[in-house]
């Protein structure tokens, strides 16, 4: 899992409350076995005025051009700025992949669903909760200054305007911790991996017929 620390870009806005996760990613690019090739497929019934299936080429599509994220002032943008009860609906993991995959590294937003919170901290995605009114304050930024910026600094905990003014967010240790070191679950499985062959080991040397054997 790519790390997060300090990271500084462009802001989109999603001016709507209670995006669900079949909005984010709807419920047909699911049939995928591979956790890659979603970013294409983010916001589809939004992005796109035809009807997307899995495996077609963006190329072909047709870009709704009133979307947010297909506005020029947009392009590049790699945090997501939105409303309360973001990612609400179902507890696909699909919804944070396929915003990381676009190139989203952290969304704002005055409070999200839980288990979409939970799944973007174990794919590397960030989420900052604000008070509503910073959010609504930062809509109206990013809404008079094209190519508007942030700088989120995860050591310190704060979210840094333009001009330099801070919004402290918080965050559970622990999960800063992970971003901090680019820890999945795997990751931190990982860490213990001489501890877990020891004790393999000596769980065979006490019963060896566990071990695998080829059919006769």
């Amino acid at each position: 899992m790519q790390a997060f620390t300090v990271h500084q870009g462009i802001v989109a806005p999603m001016d709507r409350d209670n995006v669900d996760t079949d909005a984010i990613i709807p419920k047909q690019f699911l049939k995928s076995i591979l956790r890659t090739g979603f970013g294409p497929n983010l916001f589809d019934e939004w992005r796109y005025l035809d009807k997307g299936e899995p495996g077609q080429d963006p190329a072909s599509r047709k870009p709704n051009p009133d979307f947010v994220l297909n506005q020029p002032r947009y392009q590049g943008a790699s945090i997501l700025l939105a409303r309360r009860n973001f990612g609400c609906g179902s507890s696909r993991e699909h919804a944070p992949w396929a915003l990381q995959q676009y190139g989203f590294r952290a969304l704002i937003a005055p409070s999200f669903a839980d288990i979409f919170f939970s799944n973007c901290f174990k794919n590397g995605l960030l989420p900052v909760v604000l008070p509503e009114s910073q959010v609504a304050r930062l809509f109206d930024e990013v809404a008079a200054f094209p190519g508007y910026q942030l700088t989120i600094d995860l050591p310190r905990q704060v979210v840094v305007e333009p001009g330099g003014n801070e919004l402290r967010f918080e965050i559970e240790p622990f999960r800063k911790q992970c971003l901090l070191e680019g820890w999945d679950d795997i990751g931190l499985t990982l860490r213990h991996a001489d501890a877990i062959r020891a004790f393999e080991a000596e769980r065979l040397a006490r019963m060896p017929w566990l071990a695998h054997r080829e059919p006769a």
